[in-house]
């Protein structure tokens, strides 16, 4: 099975660039399952119901997210009703959606878990290691494959939880950092691992947002209000070919004129 993982979507640039690329990919490549974090999709800082159903039309299969989620308050109006948009499983119980779920496509049964890592994200959360544990042991024998989007800041804990889910889960793909890393691989047990598949928006921005605000805030320290750049379109992910063991880093261009 291929699976094909998109980096977070930034603001409508993003939108744009999926409805540039995604159709061909899917279809040149053979992909049968996609997975996309989509908490940057609505103007750069959170997702809306409107935006979650146009992602979900170009044949996103999942939608993960992570500490933006909650950014557009409407979310909490359908989040519990959308089996196809996830949420951190280690929030707090509680908390509206769900964390993780398991989907049927082409025969095969895939659980897709949503966790947030906690280091530099000052959000109170459940440890995502034992997290997993707990999933883990409810879903193991009743998927075929187990997907992970580990939203975290810091490399070090998307890595240490990648070697600590290795044999368990089958893929592991970081996101938040909108950085694209260029360490894909399958770990010693088998784990399809990257420790950030970027951003799909924007080419030339500060993490998906207009340059100028950035680097006044990094200048001045005074507080900025950010908004998604437009131009040129940058698509990123990661596809996973579980069967032959192949990994294809993908980094994508349209130049707008």
């Amino acid at each position: 099975m291929k699976f094909l993982l998109i980096g977070d979507i930034i603001g409508r640039t993003g939108r744009t660039a999926l409805k540039h690329f995604l159709s061909d990919i899917i279809s040149n490549k053979n992909i049968d399952f996609v997975i996309a974090n989509g908490e940057n999709a609505a103007g750069g800082f959170g997702i809306t119901k409107k935006v979650f159903k146009e992602l979900i039309n170009m044949n996103i299969d999942v939608i993960t997210s992570g500490n933006h989620i909650w950014d557009k308050k409407e979310v909490l109006d359908f989040i519990d009703k959308e089996d196809r948009l996830l949420r951190p499983a280690n929030y707090p119980q509680g908390v509206p959606g769900k964390g993780y779920n398991i989907y049927e496509k082409n025969g095969k049964k895939i659980g897709v878990i949503n966790l947030m890592g906690r280091a530099l994200m000052g959000i109170p959360l459940d440890c995502p290691f034992r997290k997993f544990d707990s999933i883990y042991k409810n879903i193991e024998k009743e998927v075929d494959y187990i997907v992970v989007d580990f939203h975290a800041e810091t490399t070090s804990e998307k890595t240490a939880f990648g070697y600590y889910v290795d044999g368990r889960a089958d893929i592991v793909f970081g996101t938040h950092s909108h950085v694209q890393t260029s360490d894909e691989m399958f770990l010693p047990n088998g784990t399809a691992y990257i420790t950030d598949v970027g951003l799909t928006g924007p080419l030339h921005s500060v993490i998906g947002m207009k340059i100028e605000e950035p680097i006044e805030k990094f200048l001045t320290g005074m507080p900025k209000k950010y908004e998604v750049a437009t131009g040129d379109l940058l698509f990123q992910g990661l596809i996973v070919d579980l069967e032959n063991k192949k990994l294809e880093r993908l980094r994508l261009i349209e130049k707008k004129h």
